[in-house]
């Protein structure tokens, strides 16, 4: 993978539709673990444009855990079963995303300058507020899964990554990248961000329309609030995105997704 082959900006949608298949794949190969190596040494220049697939690719990573969870529940009891479907993702993504979030814990939760705070989410070392956060997502997350109704579950499995990758999308779309000079987030960024992030939005809204259409109204919500809270106060800390905080963003928005979803069944 060539990181200095990059698209030239406003060259994005022209790309992806001279080049489905390779942007598609670049897309693949960046969010997941799979090994599909075709075409893999020109990613650079897709990767603008594979943004338009990212929530595919979040849906087939959905879809991939609801497979497995159906499987798992025939021979396995209910937690164990849905606890390893929670795993699917993270498999499959090679914690990317979790990786994200533990780094942004560890930088915008330290109290320092600026700078200081893009430094620390650079180095690779996790530190004790990412373990934290990490920790408490997981089990947030777990807790709601288990309390689901069994009609609910393979719903929240596959909306889940999909409702990330649209949350990723909408950081790109409405705020600056914060890093000077290269960043592997920055390769991503393109004129076509906010064009991305409004068809992943109606991906998202046909998705809970067909699996869960009563949740349709909270879970947008729920996806707008992480996306615009998180989004600010990143703004506010280091001026905008990274890498690092996009994947947190991911995180956090599949975790609202089955909380929202756990807490209108509670009521």
């Amino acid at each position: 993978m060539n990181l200095k082959e990059s698209t030239v900006n406003g060259s994005g949608l022209m790309t992806l539709f001279c080049h489905p298949v390779a942007t598609f794949l670049a897309a693949l190969r960046f969010l997941t673990i799979l090994p599909v190596r075709w075409g893999c040494h020109h990613d650079g220049r897709y990767f603008a444009a594979s943004i338009f697939w990212f929530p595919a690719v979040g849906l087939f990573i959905g879809l991939a855990a609801a497979l497995v969870c159906s499987g798992l529940l025939m021979v396995l009891p209910d937690p164990v079963a849905l606890l390893l479907a929670l795993l699917v993702p993270i498999v499959l993504s090679g914690a990317l995303h979790l990786d994200g979030l533990a780094d942004s814990a560890d930088g915008l939760l330290s109290s320092r300058p600026r700078e200081q705070i893009l430094l620390i989410m650079r180095d690779s070392r996790i530190g004790s507020m990412g373990v934290v956060v990490l920790f408490a997502v997981l089990l947030v997350r777990f807790t709601a899964i288990i309390n689901l109704p069994e009609s609910l579950v393979l719903p929240a499995l596959i909306l889940m990554p999909l409702a990330g990758r649209t949350a990723i999308l909408f950081n790109m779309a409405l705020f600056p990248y914060a890093r000077a000079g290269e960043g592997l987030g920055r390769l991503f960024y393109s004129p076509e961000s906010r064009l991305a992030a409004g068809w992943s939005c109606l991906l998202l809204l046909a998705a809970v329309s067909s699996l869960a259409p009563r949740f349709i109204f909270l879970v947008l919500s729920g996806v707008a609030v992480v996306v615009l809270l998180f989004g600010l106060w990143c703004r506010r800390k280091i001026g905008g995105t990274t890498g690092d905080t996009l994947g947190a963003v991911s995180e956090l928005t599949e975790t609202i997704v089955v909380l929202i979803m756990t807490t209108l069944i509670i009521v």
